[in-house]
């Protein structure tokens, strides 16, 4: 069976949202408040959704305070789609409207260019519930930018946000002046000013990018952050099969193939890769009163954005729907390019139910880090790759969170919708 069924599932969605909401709606709110207001759901939610526990003391059911999960209400900005965000990749030659791009050759090199910008808005991170937010191109994460292993990103960075900005790239930066922080090259960037950044795309794997400016974690915070991805290289997988297996044994030709065969897989550039779904996921927060505490988790901004909404259980859903589960084929297999920015905590998790995964930190090595688990763990900027097999698994709802329970009541909770 599957993990939920969809009434029960959309029940908790709406418990949980409602209350989070209704708490961050009222008056002197912070992080134990909002707590407060939800009681011990997420915990005997999390583990099997039954209700029967009241936050009185009632554990004899009915409506109860324990039990299920929600959100309530419908988005109405439409400026930022976390359903859209999981597959959308800028890699030069197509991708998102808001992010000018190109590819172009110097001699032998590829360079891939994108324009990012610095700008300060407001982002609807609950039904109703806005934060103001410095981020990259009007959206929080920033664009997803998608390369190849040796290829040069170039990022033309303008800074038309209040404050001093940079960014900073987690790559094998090999010149100083490149690395985005306030002592190095151009250091920040005041308002109205404009430098190109220019990094090798190396190693391969799930990387990250931010601004570097003063005080760090308020810049990381307010949502300057967003995802590289670099795909491995098949050719040179097949002339340096050691750089990406942790592995000293003989090197066969047959352990080589299987290298570039995943090589293949993982790049867009190669037909290999279209029979698996990939998808980038932000893990991030809010402090919505700025005391140090996050209020408000979500994958890729808005809270409960995966959760579910009204269905006719069949896979169906009313049209402009906010939230809803992240639909996809069970005989696909399932990539999530998986990285944590949150700020204030010291880690975030992701958890699935009813199914396990191979892990690769990083994504730098062609071999699973993990192999067969349910839970990774992430510190701030940490990030990985997971695949996903639900090919053996009945069509319905499977749920994926934060293992912290209290980050999965405050938003961080959604669903695979397997058909």
């Amino acid at each position: 069976m599957p993990s939920h069924d969809y009434k029960t599932a959309g029940a908790m969605t709406k418990t949980l949202e409602e209350r989070l909401v209704g708490a961050l709606k009222g008056e002197s709110i912070d992080r134990r408040t909002v707590l407060g207001g939800l009681g011990l759901a997420g915990a005997a939610g999390i583990a099997g959704f039954s209700g029967g526990a009241s936050a009185d003391g009632d554990h004899g059911g009915g409506d109860s305070h324990h039990g299920n999960f929600g959100a309530v209400g419908e988005y109405s900005g439409n400026q930022f789609d976390p359903h859209e965000y999981l597959y959308q990749f800028n890699t030069g030659y197509d991708g998102q409207e808001n992010v000018t791009q190109e590819v172009y050759m110097e001699g032998d090199q590829r360079i891939r260019r994108f324009e990012l910008n610095a700008v300060d808005i407001e982002i609807e991170i609950a039904p109703g519930i806005t934060f103001s937010a410095w981020s990259y191109n009007g959206q929080v994460p920033g664009p997803t930018l998608r390369v190849t292993e040796g290829d040069i990103i170039e990022v033309e960075f303008t800074n038309l946000g209040r404050h001093a900005h940079t960014i900073h790239p987690h790559v094998k930066n090999i010149n100083p002046a490149m690395d985005g922080i306030p002592t190095n090259g151009p250091g920040v960037l005041d308002t109205g000013e404009s430098y190109t950044y220019r990094w090798k795309a190396q190693p391969c794997g799930v990387q990250f990018y931010h601004c570097h400016s003063l005080p760090l974690k308020e810049h990381i915070h307010r949502g300057l952050y967003g995802v590289i991805i670099v795909d491995p290289d098949p050719e040179r997988v097949r002339e340096n099969p050691r750089d990406y297996i942790n592995y000293d044994g003989p090197m066969t030709d047959d352990l080589v193939s299987q290298l570039v065969t995943k090589a293949e897989s993982r790049n867009h550039e190669y037909d290999e890769g279209e029979d698996v779904n990939e998808m980038v996921m932000v893990m991030n927060g809010f402090d919505t009163n700025f005391d140090g505490d996050n209020e408000v988790y979500a994958a890729n901004t808005r809270a409960f954005a995966y959760g579910v909404g009204d269905t006719d259980g069949k896979g169906n859903w009313e049209p402009g729907e906010t939230k809803r589960p992240i639909q996809v084929d069970g005989q696909q297999l399932q990539r999530v390019y998986l990285v944590n920015a949150i700020e204030f905590d010291a880690i975030n998790s992701f958890h699935t139910h009813s199914n396990f995964f191979d892990y690769y930190d990083h994504g730098t090595m062609l071999t699973p880090t993990l192999k067969t688990v349910d839970t990774v763990m992430q510190c701030q900027a940490q990030r990985g790759i997971l695949e996903i097999d639900y090919s053996d698994h009945e069509p319905g709802l499977y749920m994926f969170h934060a293992h912290q329970s209290e980050f999965a009541e405050l938003g961080w909770m959604s669903f695979f919708e397997v058909v």
